[in-house]
C-alpha cells in the first residue's frame, strides 16, 4: 500500500454562527461546535483512508474562547499519524469577527476514526508522511498521544464495568 502526505486529507469547512446556534449568552453551543469537529475530521479520515470510517475516539476538545453570533469559525483537519486500521486526525477551529476581521484560534482536538472494509470489519489503511513542520510536529507526537488515548480506553472500560446499565 502506498503512502500519502498529511496534506491529501486537509479538508476545510466555514460557517457563519446564528441565533439557532447559540445558547442564552449569544455563544456557540459547545455541542455544535463539536459537530463541525467530527464532520471536518470524518470527511479528512475517509479522503485519506477512501472507505468508510467510524469515529473511535474524541480526545479532550479544548474550548479555548467564546464563538459569537455573527461571527464565522473556519474549521480544518487533516490525518496526523495512521496505525494499521486507525487514524488521527488533528483539527484546529479560528473564529473570524466578520466586522472586525479579527481571527483567532478557538479550538483543539484530536480525533480518531477506524476504517470499515466492504464487510464492515476494521481494514487497513495507507501509511501517511508529513511534509510541513506543522505535520512533522504533530506526526512525532502521535504515539504518545495513542498510548494516552489507550489508558484513558481502558480506564474508561473499568469504569463501564462499575455502573450497570440501569437508571
Amino acid at each position: 500500500m502506498e503512502k500519502k502526505p498529511c496534506s491529501n486529507s486537509r479538508t476545510v469547512k466555514t460557517a457563519q454562527i446564528l441565533p439557532p446556534d447559540a445558547n442564552a449568552y449569544g455563544t456557540l453551543f459547545g455541542g455544535k461546535l463539536m459537530a463541525h469537529i467530527d464532520d471536518v475530521a470524518a470527511i479528512s479520515a475517509v479522503r485519506h483512508a477512501r472507505k468508510s470510517v467510524v469515529t473511535a475516539s474524541t480526545d479532550s476538545v479544548d474550548f479555548l474562547h467564546p464563538v459569537k453570533v455573527g461571527d464565522s469559525i473556519c474549521v480544518e483537519g487533516f490525518v496526523t499519524s495512521v496505525h494499521n486500521t486507525s487514524m488521527e486526525v488533528f483539527v484546529k477551529v479560528v473564529k473570524e469577527g466578520l466586522l472586525t476581521a479579527e481571527k483567532t484560534v478557538c479550538a483543539t482536538a484530536f480525533l480518531t476514526f477506524v476504517a470499515l472494509g466492504e464487510n464492515g470489519k476494521p481494514d487497513v489503511v495507507p501509511r501517511i508522511y508529513p511534509e510541513t513542520e506543522m505535520e512533522k510536529m504533530l506526526y512525532e507526537g502521535a504515539e504518545l498521544r495513542r498510548e494516552r488515548r489507550n489508558e484513558r480506553k481502558k480506564e474508561s472500560q473499568r469504569m463501564a464495568k462499575l455502573f450497570s446499565a440501569e437508571f
